[in-house]
């Protein structure tokens, strides 16, 4: 493999990393929240993610991205792949739940598919 390609991918996975730790701490807060506020009214839902990503290994890691992130939860890879169901522990608008696991954890590693 070129160095510079392989310099690049670390670069891809070292930002993921931290767009993943970031997404951890706003996430945990949130959870935390609203445990210790039993007056909040949460909105599960179970949402069809629709993917881009094409390898098994890239769509195995947004699902365990997903999953590690509180308040989510990974479900089912649809059989054709292009459908991650996730159940979002509150979902007041489900467009915001998707974009946000497509512009965070979906767009690099799609960098990375590359």
């Amino acid at each position: 493999m070129n160095p510079l390609r392989l310099i690049s991918k670390l670069f891809i996975w070292a930002h993921l990393g931290v767009i993943f730790i970031i997404e951890l701490f706003k996430s945990s807060f949130a959870v935390a929240w609203a445990v210790v506020n039993p007056s909040i009214r949460i909105n599960p839902a179970i949402l069809a993610v629709p993917l881009d990503l094409k390898s098994d290994i890239h769509i195995a890691t947004l699902a365990n991205l997903v999953s590690l992130t509180p308040g989510t939860t990974s479900l089912h890879v649809s059989e054709d792949r292009k459908f991650l169901y996730v159940h979002a522990l509150d979902c007041p608008d489900p467009d915001v739940i998707i974009s946000g696991i497509k512009t965070t954890f979906e767009s690099i590693l799609l960098k990375s598919e590359a």
